[in-house]
């Protein structure tokens, strides 16, 4: 399989602590944080990465080129932001296979990848979310799974502020699944497709217990300073 990483996003909550570089590259220990995610889906299987990249995309762009260790690395451009949905669908016409697994490039959550693949296969799902049960999921927002694993709600952020299960940021997807013409131009894949397809798709979730962070906040990112030495070589 390959992977897509979501890293164009612009970092707003995080500028007063990172500013020059897209939140990707944001440095970790003196590491960009994306070759974390990088080492990691190497370290998993992965030899071919997409990396979704849109502002300051020249930082990753001029840092990667086209290798990384031993995974192929290629970009999807976007000239203007197209939404997470967006950003994966013009990702998608690099991918050469029938599905992608896809990442945010600001969060990590360690979970056995190819038991998330598995799952997916095995529930002939479209859609596979990682989800993650945390003590306050009021921060991200709920996603509700019957004794199935199905999806079958989502609650806004602040909605239930105790323990829940949450997006992870991490997705396996069936490439056919984005091709449908409503999908073209900017959108959310988290609002404009989950969160209005669920009750019809077959959308699962696969509840994993590692390490999770997003380094989206300043308190996070600075947390990642100290937990991240776990992850050297």
């Amino acid at each position: 399989m390959e992977a897509i990483i979501l890293a164009g996003g612009f970092g707003t909550r995080l500028q007063p602590v990172v500013s020059e570089v897209p939140k990707a590259m944001a440095l970790v220990n003196g590491r960009p944080f994306l070759e974390y995610q990088l080492d990691w889906l190497i370290a998993e299987g992965f030899t071919k990465i997409i990396l979704a990249v849109g502002y300051k995309r020249e930082v990753i762009i001029n840092h990667f080129a086209g290798q990384y260790r031993s995974a192929t690395i290629s970009y999807s451009v976007e000239e203007e932001p197209m939404g997470t949905g967006g950003a994966i669908r013009m990702a998608l016409w690099k991918a050469e296979g029938q599905r992608v697994l896809v990442l945010n490039g600001d969060t990590i959550f360690r979970i056995p990848l190819q038991k998330l693949v598995d799952r997916h296969l095995s529930r002939k799902a479209d859609i596979t979310l990682a989800v993650r049960k945390i003590d306050d999921a009021g921060r991200y927002g709920e996603v509700v799974l019957n004794r199935t694993g199905r999806v079958t709600g989502f609650r806004e952020k602040n909605e239930n502020n105790g323990e829940g299960l949450i997006n992870a940021g991490i997705y396996v997807l069936e490439k056919i699944f984005l091709m449908e013409p409503c999908y073209r131009g900017k959108f959310s894949i988290e609002k404009d497709c989950f969160e209005k397809v669920y009750k019809e798709a077959k959308i699962y979730g696969y509840p994993g217990e590692g390490y999770f962070l997003d380094i989206g906040i300043p308190a996070d990112y600075q947390k990642a300073q100290h937990d991240f030495q776990q992850f050297e070589d």
